[in-house]
């Protein structure tokens, strides 16, 4: 059954293309398994609650009729703006309009969240978010929130305060008359996302969804998103614009647990890390596997604008694929201040598949937080993610980078990657293979950020049986049991000054002191005839660390164990971006004589702790035999993302 939805129609039909719905959500009550709803071209001001999914084979498909032209939104016009003082405008709305949903009370707390009194609320000028601020003295303050990304935009700025049943709206336009722009204000928590846990098998394509009130997701409270499943199974969401949304775009996150939501925050009895060790077990006895949960699809979509995440998942992001999509300008505004920010950001990942995104002018590119375990990024390109100028200066502020794998026992492959932003990796992880990729710029720093606090309190993680989220066991992060082959390191080309203050260094050198895989395994052999209850210490050591067929270059260094590293001194690389993509400019291509031969699951052995091969989530083997841009490597392939250079000249 096809089913047609129209905001034009002068009233509201069966749905039929002669007589369609007028609103998405009357279509959702009738959308049964294998039903589609195709909706036209309109601007669709609702939060769609579908009330029932599909079954595999046979998903509910909402399309829009034509590419990103039906456009559901959170937001609704706001006129009768009057002017209170310069060029600052109010308007008084009535608390009906929100229904039982007000953003303008609505403040964002939880855990890991250090910005205090934001609300969920937002005021759009033609378009665009402007800057909230929490006192009348800021609103009238000319000073600039120069952590911004674009500091001047910060002087448009609102206010917001309650009287007797009444929403007050403070705003400088900084001499735009509101009344003859287009000016909105978000009053939908979200734009489409179930109520109810258990939708399995919907399809969402085509559509615009943008600026709705969500509020903040760790990874311990029921995680929002102006999009997401909703603890289901099987969505596609593809070829959709999302934008815009207070804290995150799409949510493929955790449920509500009333007795862990936003514990920490609540009670702070426990630790943050205990808390989340507890959401994961009572999450598996609440039925987080395959069966239930994750197996979901987000591709050739844009996600932009987002104030905390364009993508953010825990535990319900399992067995996904992130393919091909665009994710940019995520948390520019800098308002909210915290962890649980990135392009993507993930916790226990488990055999997800994160390829062939392009990912730039962010905060951090991807975070993956936590039981990495079968996760694979592959034939990404990042540039761009890093802190503002003003974050960047001030001194203990952590740069942002392209990649962050936190607190993780592997096994995890990161492939034929372009790290173009000054900091390029930070790994407080093990367990992780990188295959090659190109990394412009020093490691924010290798194998330290595991412990709470000031005295040694390191955070035991799970890690799982293969390719399932049954847990195997729990362990610390002892660093190490890391692969680097054929990859291609160098010095920073951008913010260099700011790179070369940083305590990272380019290259692998900072593994300088860790072990061989000879070295270390020969210590357990001796200890294995001899008494193993002598040397105990032995299980708390760094793991060891393999590292062949890499170039480095621009300063970068190798790891002090590497035998067989190339050194070139005089290469350089920088980028540009085009209208056609990302164009290289380098000389280095030409100067290589490293050659890396074909690699396999089977050269890279197994993670250490859960045992588990670098394998595809299916269990079967990989062979490294393509580039970034498919094209097929030789058996003595150059190192880095391009097979040769030709592939190295083409625009990205």
């Amino acid at each position: 059954m096809e089913y047609f939805v129209s905001s034009s129609a002068g009233k509201s039909g069966c749905g039929s293309f002669s007589e369609p719905f007028r609103t998405i959500s009357e279509a959702a009550a009738a959308a049964m398994p294998g039903d589609i709803v195709t909706v036209m071209p309109g601007i669709y001001r609702e939060e769609v609650n579908p009330p029932r999914g599909g079954r595999e084979g046979a998903p509910v498909t909402y399309r829009s009729a034509e590419p990103r032209k039906a456009v559901i939104t959170g937001a609704e016009e706001i006129k009768g703006w009057k002017r209170w003082k310069g060029t600052i405008y109010t308007v008084e709305l009535d608390d009906s309009l929100f229904g039982s949903y007000n953003p303008y009370t609505e403040i964002l707390q939880g855990d890991w969240l250090n910005s205090t009194g934001l609300h969920a609320g937002e005021v759009y000028l033609n378009g665009r978010a402007m800057h909230e601020v929490t006192s009348m003295d800021e609103l009238e303050s000319t000073n600039l929130h120069l952590e911004a990304w674009d500091p001047s935009f910060s002087l448009y700025k609102w206010f917001t305060e309650q009287k007797e049943g009444k929403t007050i709206l403070y705003a400088d336009f900084q001499g735009t008359d509101p009344e003859k722009e287009s000016v909105e204000i978000n009053v939908r928590r979200r734009c489409f996302f179930p109520a109810d846990t258990g939708i399995n098998y919907i399809t969402v394509s085509g559509f615009v969804l943008c600026k709705a009130a969500t509020t903040w997701a760790p990874p311990t409270a029921f995680q929002d998103g102006m999009i997401g499943p909703h603890w289901s199974r099987g969505w596609i969401i593809e070829n959709c614009e999302i934008a815009d949304s207070k804290c995150s775009g799409i949510s493929l996150g955790k449920k509500y647990q009333p007795e862990n939501d936003n514990k920490w925050t609540r009670g702070g009895m426990k630790d943050g890390s205990q808390t989340e060790r507890e959401v994961i077990c009572l999450s598996l006895k609440e039925g987080w596997n395959r069966e239930n949960t994750g197996s979901h699809i987000i591709r050739n979509c844009e996600i932009h604008d987002c104030g905390q995440a364009g993508i953010v998942g825990h535990l319900g992001c399992v067995f996904s694929l992130i393919d091909n999509n665009s994710i940019h300008h995520i948390n520019t505004r800098r308002e909210l201040i915290g962890s649980e920010i990135g392009g993507i950001k993930l916790h226990a990942a488990i055999d997800t598949v994160i390829r062939n995104n392009r990912i730039h002018h962010c905060t951090r590119g991807i975070w993956l937080d936590w039981q990495a375990q079968g996760t694979r990024v592959s034939g990404n390109v990042f540039y761009e993610n890093v802190m503002p100028e003003k974050a960047r200066r001030e001194k203990g502020t952590a740069p942002g980078e392209d990649l962050f794998i936190e607190v993780s026992h592997g096994p995890t492959i990161v492939d034929n990657n372009i790290f173009l932003s000054p900091f390029p990796l930070k790994l407080a992880a093990q367990g992780t293979a990188f295959i090659h990729n190109l990394f412009c710029g020093p490691f924010t720093s290798i194998g330290i950020g595991t412990n709470n606090g000031k005295t040694p309190n390191p955070r035991y993680t799970p890690y799982h049986m293969p390719h399932d989220t049954a847990i195997m066991g729990f362990m610390t992060i002892l660093h190490g049991d890391d692969r680097f082959y054929g990859n291609i390191f160098t010095g920073s080309s951008r913010y260099t000054e700011w790179a070369e203050e940083n305590t990272g260094k380019a290259g692998t050198s900072q593994f300088n002191g860790y072990p061989d895989p000879e070295a270390y395994f020969s210590r357990l052999q001796r200890a294995l005839e001899t008494d193993i209850r002598i040397d105990r210490e032995r299980y708390y050591d760094h793991l060891p660390v393999y590292s062949r067929y890499n170039v480095y270059c621009m300063g970068a260094e190798p790891f002090d164990k590497e035998s067989d590293a190339e050194i070139i001194s005089n290469a350089s690389i920088d980028f540009e971006e085009r209208k056609d993509g990302i164009h290289l400019k380098t000389n280095l291509f030409s100067m290589m004589k490293q050659r890396v031969p074909a690699i396999s699951s089977e050269d890279l052995g197994t993670a250490f702790e859960p045992e588990e091969r670098f394998e595809n989530p299916d269990g079967s083997s990989i062979l490294f035999d393509t580039d970034i841009h498919g094209v097929k490597r030789t058996e003595n392939s150059l190192p880095g993302p391009f097979s040769s250079e030709e592939s190295a000249k083409l625009p990205l």
